[in-house]
């Protein structure tokens, strides 16, 4: 295969990640009603991690403490990003939620960055922020702020999991670290479960869906994505990344019914374009974009 079809294949098989990153988010507001949010990540913690332990088959003795360590800080990392996001999906569309969180490994991108051009990006996505979140065109009281909050929080623990994705790479190789923290962070989740209704957990049809969640929001991107960037350029991987908040908006769409008003797809079109701007130069993409990094961007 040459250079130039390889990329090629690259840039389908991050594509590919993106949309099922997002489908499976979509999906996962469906299982909301169903077993609430903590029901919902316990749900999802698990079958992803049971798939990953499964495909990665990771050593588990001979670790030393600075490993475990590390797998310990990427799980907590990962349950508190997803426990965020799940709650921000309860109050806020997809594509809304998706485009807050973004700005998170879009900010620690351009702060590592001195490039005039960075900053720049960063006010266009805090305009794009901004219009997505209707700050201009409904009162304060009107704005889901626990929504809006949870949903920043989520974007600071994906910045957190970018940093901590860094530090993985150092120690485990392929998926490895992933499927160790995946792990960790579904001991951790446990305690959710109690909060779930039985009744849903004891529900097939709501089993099944929490499985596609799992295989849609992170075993396949995730080894899409590792196969991806052994032959993709991290600006390549970057700009690509940047479609995520559109692919949100679009997949809400499509399997929610839920639509946005012009004002919040100019505010989104704002921050996929600070995104290009930001992610789309090799030397600031977010670490963790490296093939051998354990970890990759995907949540």
């Amino acid at each position: 295969m040459t250079s130039a079809s390889a990329e090629r294949r690259a840039v389908v098989l991050v594509v590919a990640g993106v949309l099922s990153v997002q489908l499976g988010g979509a999906f996962a507001a469906t299982l909301l009603p169903e077993v609430g949010v903590l029901g919902s990540v316990a749900l999802r913690m698990w079958f992803a991690a049971t798939l990953l332990l499964a495909i990665a088959r990771p050593r588990l003795t001979g670790r030393t403490r600075q490993e475990w360590g590390t797998a310990v800080a990427f799980g907590l990392a990962l349950l508190a990003m997803n426990t965020a996001f799940y709650g921000s999906l309860d109050r806020l569309p997809i594509g809304v939620a998706v485009t807050i969180e973004f700005t998170g490994p879009l900010l620690l991108a351009a702060l590592s960055s001195r490039h005039v051009r960075d900053v720049a990006a960063v006010g266009l996505a805090v305009a794009g922020v901004v219009l997505i979140c209707e700050v201009l065109r409904v009162s304060p009281a009107d704005l889901d702020l626990v929504g809006i909050g949870l949903a920043a929080t989520a974007g600071a623990c994906w910045a957190a999991y970018i940093l901590l994705s860094g530090r993985a790479g150092a120690h485990f190789e392929g998926l490895d670290g992933i499927a160790l923290s995946m792990g960790v962070a579904a001991v951790l989740a446990a305690p959710y479960f109690l909060a779930a209704p039985a009744s849903g957990l004891q529900d097939p049809g709501v089993l099944g869906l929490a499985l596609g969640v799992a295989v849609l929001s992170s075993a396949l991107p995730y080894s899409l994505e590792l196969v991806a960037l052994r032959s993709l350029a991290a600006g390549v991987f970057g700009v690509l990344l940047s479609l995520e908040p559109a692919a949100a908006a679009l997949m809400g769409l499509w399997v929610l019914g839920q639509t946005l008003h012009l004002s919040q797809l100019a505010g989104m079109a704002a921050v996929v374009a600070a995104g290009v701007l930001v992610l789309g130069r090799g030397s600031v993409a977010p670490i963790g974009t490296d093939p051998d990094v354990s970890g990759t961007m995907t949540r």
